[in-house]
């Protein structure tokens, strides 16, 4: 198993969100086991002809999700509590469910809310 990232330079997606979406993608999937241990920034900087800071933002925008934890020295790895996200996710979901009803949405319209944000939020 590799970490395998491809940047598109001319997607409207920004490079260092290419990187975390991936990471992302591929650590929910399972591609990356938890433990995996990723190269460093510098290491995947040059190895996808990015600047560091591009990575290191991408680190930080996962290890603050919790998909990723950095282990000082030892290096960054894939996070045991990969599912953090999905945690989170449905708790987000559960209060936003909690909202709607209180606010007089039906189902419906609620679902409808969702699909726009979501929309918005990846471009789809």
């Amino acid at each position: 198993m590799n970490l395998k990232i491809d940047i598109d330079h001319d997607a409207a997606l920004a490079p260092y969100e290419q990187v975390r979406a991936t990471i992302l993608a591929q650590a929910l999937s399972g591609a990356l086991p938890t433990g995996y241990k990723l190269p460093t920034v510098r290491g995947l900087a040059q190895e996808l002809g990015l600047a560091a800071n591009t990575v290191a933002k991408a680190y930080r925008a996962l290890e603050s999700d919790g998909v990723i934890e950095t282990r000082g020295r030892n290096g960054t790895f894939v996070a045991a509590a990969g599912d953090a996200a999905s945690q989170e996710a449905a708790q987000a979901a559960a209060a936003y469910a909690e909202r709607a009803r209180h606010l007089g949405l039906d189902a419906t319209a609620a679902r409808a809310a969702v699909e726009n944000a979501l929309r918005a939020a990846y471009g789809n």
